[in-house]
């Protein structure tokens, strides 16, 4: 069972970020990611039209403690990018499932979420 740091209807990955799987998949990064970065202050996004692939870095999001690469968790061309991060990317920490995403990406396979982890196997890894 997830708790509401981690939303049961989305999909997850082993580096932090989640998906929401419906129509243009929406992408950010968790409540546990954001938590263990500390402030955000800046957040780099590719492109509209780019083309992602699976596991391959997309952008960076940087804290006050360090700079961490985004990598894509599907296959897919980028739909649109929140830009109010540009302007406020403290919306990640304080919004991560909401107003805090970052991507949407037109998944190239669309069964791919299935090869993300749930809520419960996303909770078991961070848990240890």
């Amino acid at each position: 069972m997830a708790t509401s740091d981690t939303p049961d209807q989305l999909r997850y990955t082993s580096e932090h970020e989640w998906v929401d799987a419906g129509g243009d998949w929406k992408i950010g990064i968790t409540a546990y990611a954001q938590d263990s970065l500390g402030d955000i202050v800046f957040v780099q996004l590719p492109e509209v039209g780019a083309t992602v692939e699976a596991g391959d870095p997309i952008g960076e999001i940087e804290s006050t403690k360090s700079v961490s690469e985004l990598y894509a968790p599907v296959s897919g061309t980028v739909a649109a990018r929140n830009d109010a991060l540009e302007e406020q990317p403290e919306l990640v920490n304080s919004d991560p499932y909401g107003q805090g995403w970052i991507l949407q990406i037109t998944p190239s396979d669309p069964g791919a979420a299935d090869n993300l982890l749930d809520a419960a196997a996303y909770q078991a890894l961070i848990a240890g």
